[in-house]
């Protein structure tokens, strides 16, 4: 384990302990900002989850957009190219 991120080893024996497949630290956060912009939390309370020093950072970088609003206007471009 020389050399290796000290929260990699927690984190490796945290998702065995709870059965869940293990995904990086990254994908977790990552994961987390999406699901709470699903829910419609504010992105500052978002950032406040995440330690961003920017709310730019967590709705740039960490989020994905997959609103309502994203998925009936895919519906739509969908329904429209038929």
């Amino acid at each position: 384990m020389a050399g290796r991120w000290p929260l990699g080893a927690c984190w490796d024996a945290r998702c065995a302990r709870a059965g869940v497949r293990k995904i990086t630290v990254h994908d977790a956060r990552r994961t987390c900002a999406t699901l709470l912009v699903d829910l419609d939390v504010h992105p500052r309370v978002i950032m406040q989850v995440l330690r961003h020093a920017e709310v730019s950072v967590t709705m740039e970088i960490y989020s994905q957009a997959s609103s309502d609003a994203t998925r009936d206007a895919l519906k739509r471009l969908g329904e429209s190219l038929r």
